[in-house]
């Protein structure tokens, strides 16, 4: 088309601004239709998981699912093919992923195991992907690259996967506390061998290659902790204006952890994932509304990840596929993993029963597929063959290991005796008069449950000053029974508002006879 021809005029005539712009991107009218689109997939997404947690399967496959049907090969006929996209968002969604993973991560539950989790992130990837890689090799038949990116693509696993299914049974916390830090620690290390595996010529020596994870791990870990250690001091000591600058500060402070760490060439997702850990663990004020504000953005981030990448996938280029998947898969799920688990656990002393349900936990999720795309951005031989064995694996035994899980469990005798569930305390700062308003919710396990509101010994300069109950509100008598869904507000001077927290921790878990069993002294040491 020819541009227009220039009218000589002393004044410049103003655009219709009903027109769009020569070479504009993005206009009013697409945006329209984007918003339409995104809001309706948001919609269906959340409806598909009322149906997800009932059939006992991960959320991923239903938000795949969708993808798939607005493909090319679906009812919505959306070609989408940029490799280099997804990836950059799939980061991008990882990074919101982990933090909020990171969040939600209890140092109470992961202090005891951490030792064995990081053993199992980091021995147990390396059996597990060189037990896969033979398997793709030599029972498969691709080249030796080819089958170290597949086994370290598929050697990350992904807790959102395993506790989506497994929410409805209370396990003890060796078990979930080691699968959550595996998770978070294992995407790190495995990002860097699928660089190393994807990158254009020879891979480099082993001891080199483990040198350079060691390195980047470390820096990633010393910048993760330094940046949540200092952003939940800050927050801390500054009181913000606004309750709702309070997440977005937490949720930027986490991000920042990870830019940091990347740009000093260490593992952003380590650094992501300790930062926000430190910070969920810090007892920052409106806790609850970080919490839900980080679990909201989570959803999304995996709701666009995953249709993205059932964009990506084209259904009728699988075919040849499938039984290379079945076969990798197989030796994945019944010797990798088992073996790592073994290797890395056995010397913990870890209970067999409780090996055998993570072993069988080891869920893969959104890291794979997103990792796979490494390779096709990278341009290496076969990587679409590689993306779309990893698509297929990740969907079949995900549909096998999802609904079994919750069974094995039970048969296994680990969904059984689990602890009260913990108090939902909120803080908000009251800076002017130099105290705390502590918003409590009792949860229907709590042994707080029949204890007098005298019987909490909360401890001077704190005390109960309302109760809601049934959607009605009263001023609490010292001899007021506490019961089953109560909220308490609870005041508490700056002094003692930790030690009023504790000592109300201790009276959910160990009822009025707290202090005599030891709770206070948990309670505290937590």
């Amino acid at each position: 088309m020819a541009p227009p021809s220039r009218v000589p005029c002393t004044c410049a005539a103003a655009p219709d601004a009903r027109q769009p712009r020569k070479g504009s991107f993005l206009t009013v009218h697409h945006l329209d239709q984007l918003l339409l689109v995104c809001s309706l997939v948001l919609l269906v997404a959340v409806a598909a998981v009322r149906i997800s947690s009932r059939s006992g399967l991960p959320s991923l496959l239903v938000y795949l699912g969708i993808g798939i049907a607005m493909g090319q090969d679906g009812v919505g006929d959306i070609h989408f093919d940029n490799t280099e996209l997804t990836q950059v968002i799939g980061y991008a969604a990882l990074v919101v992923i982990l933090a909020e993973g990171g969040l939600g991560t209890k140092w109470k539950e992961v202090k005891p195991v951490l030792s064995s989790a990081a053993t199992l992130a980091l021995a147990g990837v390396a059996v597990s992907v060189g037990v896969t890689a033979a398997g793709a090799h030599y029972l498969v038949g691709l080249e030796w690259r080819q089958a170290f990116i597949i086994g370290a693509v598929v050697s990350s696993t992904d807790a959102a996967a395993v506790f989506s299914v497994l929410r409805r049974i209370p396990l003890p916390a060796r078990v979930t506390g080691t699968l959550e830090a595996e998770s978070g620690f294992n995407d790190a290390p495995v990002v860097i061998l699928v660089v190393a595996f994807s990158t254009a010529g020879p891979v480099e020596h082993w001891y080199t290659l483990v040198g350079e994870i060691a390195l980047e791990l470390a820096i990633g870990a010393a910048i993760g902790l330094a940046v949540g250690w200092l952003g939940s001091w800050g927050l801390r000591h500054v009181a913000l204006p606004a309750s709702g600058l309070y997440p977005i500060a937490v949720l930027a402070i986490a991000v920042t952890a990870y830019a940091a760490g990347a740009l000093a060439h260490g593992s952003g997702f380590l650094a992501v994932y300790l930062a926000a850990m430190v910070l969920g663990n810090a007892k920052l004020p409106h806790w609850p509304a970080t919490r839900g504000f980080a679990d909201g953005l989570g959803w999304i981030a995996q709701i666009g990840m995953f249709v993205l990448l059932g964009l990506l996938v084209t259904p009728h280029e699988l075919g040849d596929d499938v039984w290379p998947a079945l076969i990798i898969g197989l030796v994945l799920t019944m010797v990798a993993r088992p073996l790592s688990v073994v290797v890395s656990l056995t010397p913990f002393r870890v209970p067999w029963q409780e090996q055998t349900l993570m072993s069988w936990a080891g869920l893969r999720g959104a890291v794979p597929i997103i990792l796979a795309t490494i390779p096709m951005v990278n341009g290496v031989t076969g990587s679409r063959r590689v993306f779309n064995i990893v698509f297929v694996l990740v969907v079949v035994y995900t549909l096998v290991q999802g609904p079994t899980l919750p069974w094995l469990a039970r048969k296994l005798k680990l969904g059984e005796g689990a602890e009260a569930a913990d108090l939902g305390i909120e803080s908000a700062p009251l800076e002017r008069l130099r105290g705390h308003l502590l918003s409590v919710a009792i949860p229907g396990e709590s042994k707080m449950h029949g204890v007098e509101v005298n019987e909490l010994r909360l401890p001077a300069g704190a005390a109960v000053t309302l109760v809601v109950r049934d959607g009605k509100s009263f001023v609490p008598l010292p001899s007021t029974v506490l019961r089953r869904g109560d909220e308490l507000l609870v005041v508490a001077t700056d002094p003692v508002r930790d030690a009023a927290e504790q000592r109300l921790r201790a009276v959910g878990r160990g009822g009025k006879l707290a202090s005599w069993l030891g709770t206070d002294n948990a309670a505290a040491g937590h």
